[in-house]
């Protein structure tokens, strides 16, 4: 009688704790929620600046960006035509609850990446810094990313330095929220 009653106590205790690990299963973090903004299709259009990254001149794309893996991570893609020809890339971004940070690596089509972190600096204004290398030479990169008050519009202004001192104009860019192509 001892053994039933002890298997039966175990079985009780295996089921509760089974039950209340699936209750508290983990959850994407609260900052992830500050990503949702950028989710949905956009087309941009903008001016390159003339400098050590190749020709200033005019270029337009289209970016896709969407939560996944249960929100705890975004996911954004992008293509584009500008004056070094056609490109694009590949975007990931996560919370760090270490650093407490929203960080984001782009995987840029030529080969190389840029990680860094940025955040909410008011508003709707999102602020980038990080760093990249491309043809041997470091740049550190910094954005601010300002949406519109209805948040379908956004302006994207970038800058690149090679000694952290002294930043120079990249590009602007003005970005539109707007639904998807049709497949073919």
């Amino acid at each position: 009688m001892r053994r039933i009653t002890i298997l039966l106590f175990l079985s009780v205790f295996c089921f509760t704790t089974a039950m209340q690990a699936q209750s508290q299963a983990p959850k994407p973090d609260p900052e992830m929620k500050k990503l949702h903004v950028f989710v949905g299709h956009w087309t941009y259009e903008g001016e390159a600046t003339p400098g050590p990254l190749g020709p200033g001149g005019k270029f337009a794309g289209e970016y896709d960006g969407q939560m996944i893996l249960g929100g705890f991570f975004y996911q954004g893609r992008w293509t584009e035509k500008g004056p070094t020809g056609e490109t694009g890339g590949l975007e990931i971004d996560w919370y760090d609850p270490v650093n407490k940070n929203l960080v984001f690596n782009f995987y840029l089509s030529e080969g190389s990446r840029l990680p860094g972190v940025f955040t909410l600096a008011g508003g709707n204004t999102y602020t980038f810094v990080g760093r990249f290398v491309t043809a041997g030479k470091q740049y550190q990169y910094k954005g601010t990313f300002t949406f519109a008050p209805d948040l379908a519009s956004a302006t994207l202004k970038e800058e690149i330095s090679v000694d952290s001192k002294t930043w120079t104009p990249l590009r602007e860019s003005q970005w539109t929220k707007a639904k998807p192509a049709a497949k073919k």
